[in-house]
């Protein structure tokens, strides 16, 4: 038996670290090769660890909720021959790279400067200089919630030689962030969060799962970073869903896919922010980026009732039975919790379909860091007076409200009118080939 160290592999291109979230084996158990024996967090999606090989497990070098970087060594093992695995094992960090972030400087704080804070029911003393280095998950996420580096240094840290974790941050925003608008001694004139101690009432307490969590910050992030502003049209989607109805049989037929109105969006809307390129932009300080990719993604729920973004890459570029075949794959891992972080991430312009749950329009909350998400409304039957040349008349017709939330920052009302007006007539002016 040969001792093997287990490595926490690589999980996406821009993924440098991970949260573990707990251990399927215990020092002493035996595990076969490609079991899962752990499960890590990224950013948005969960992961499973697998067993490199035959053997037992003999150390367990890292606890749940520690944040470990790619290639760092998470356990040891004994083991056999290692069996030959039908995927290619998951490529780990160069040691070169590791020692490179690890060496890396940390950031500078100020070293000396207390204050206190009436925001929590007890006094809240304020040391700065308490934490020296902050990994690049932790900055990640100070950037996300806009907290410096002055006020990193203030939050309680837990983690191992007084590092900074990620549920201390979360930890800290769940409490208002009370370091947030401290001020100095000299200075403590200023204005101070009140403590308002509002009535939360009684009840059955449910806490608030990981992902759960990760988007009541992304939201209440967004919401203090973007002004959003709402504008709405309505759509007569008749030739749309006529053309569906008729044509969705022989698409599975001929393609294996099923036909949803899913793709049909995708399509319309990629068409477009490609007339519209600045609605596909984000905002960097004082610059805007704008995107060359035009990357659709679609809010869809999962099991647990949480809603997670995946993303239909270069959607301008690929065709309707292409589409159809991604965006049903993606629906599928999402309802199975398989999907990837590289699928749930990049994407520059999101759709949410609110009429899947029968809402008749939405506000929905722009997805950082883009500057517009597009709402579709439930489709429905209603009498509408159609014009003609011989005169009006009244046509059931099928119809739904389109909404876009845009960052007024970057978008004034004539781009977003003028986008989501566009949208609508993609949406109307429906001319696609029979199958």
């Amino acid at each position: 038996m040969k001792e093997i160290e287990i490595k926490l592999p690589k999980m996406g291109e821009s993924i440098e670290e991970g949260t573990i979230i707990s251990w399927s084996v215990a020092v002493g158990d035996e595990v076969e090769q490609d079991q899962t024996i752990l499960e890590v967090a990224t950013d948005k999606v969960d992961s499973e660890v697998p067993a490199p090989a035959t053997g037992t497990i003999t150390q367990l070098l890292v606890e749940p909720d520690q944040v470990v970087k790619v290639g760092q060594v998470i356990a040891k093992m004994e083991a056999g021959e290692v069996k030959d695995s039908k995927e290619k094992p998951t490529p780990l960090a160069s040691k070169d790279a590791a020692k490179e972030t690890s060496q890396k400087p940390a950031p500078q704080v100020p070293k000396k400067q207390t204050a206190s804070t009436s925001n929590s029911s007890s006094s809240y003393t304020l040391n700065a200089n308490q934490n020296t280095f902050f990994s690049p998950l932790v900055v990640s996420i100070a950037k996300q919630h806009h907290i410096s580096f002055e006020e990193l240094a203030r939050i309680p840290a837990t983690g191992n030689d007084g590092r900074l974790r990620k549920s201390d941050i979360f930890k800290y925003i769940e409490e208002g962030r009370p370091a947030q608008f401290a001020q100095p001694v000299a200075e403590a004139s200023g204005f101070q969060v009140p403590n308002l101690k509002l009535d939360k009432g009684k009840g059955k307490i449910v806490e608030m799962d990981r992902m759960r969590q990760m988007i009541a910050d992304h939201m209440v992030f967004s919401k203090h970073t973007s002004p959003h502003v709402t504008a709405y049209v309505e759509a007569d989607l008749t030739d749309m869903v006529n053309w569906r109805n008729a044509n969705k049989k022989a698409f599975q037929e001929k393609y294996g896919e099923k036909l949803t109105f899913t793709p049909l969006f995708v399509e319309a809307v990629a068409k477009a922010v490609k007339d519209f390129p600045m609605i596909n932009v984000s905002v960097d300080g004082k610059n805007i980026i704008v995107k060359e990719e035009i990357n659709i993604g679609m809010a869809t729920a999962l099991p647990s009732g949480n809603l997670i973004v995946p993303v239909v890459k270069n959607a301008d570029q690929k065709d309707l039975k292409t589409i159809a075949a991604e965006v049903n794959a993606l629906a599928e891992k999402a309802r199975n919790n398989k999907l990837k972080h590289d699928e749930t991430s990049g994407s520059t312009f999101t759709i949410s379909n609110v009429g899947t749950f029968g809402s008749l329009m939405g506000t929905p909350i722009i997805n950082q860091p883009e500057v517009a998400i597009l709402a579709t409304g439930i489709i429905k039957k209603r009498a509408e007076v159609m014009e003609y040349e011989d005169g009006d008349k009244i046509e059931i017709r099928q119809m739904m409200y389109l909404s876009l939330s845009f960052d007024h920052r970057v978008v004034d009302g004539f781009l977003g009118g003028s986008f989501l007006r566009r949208v609508a007539d993609y949406f109307e002016d429906f001319d696609c080939p029979n199958y």
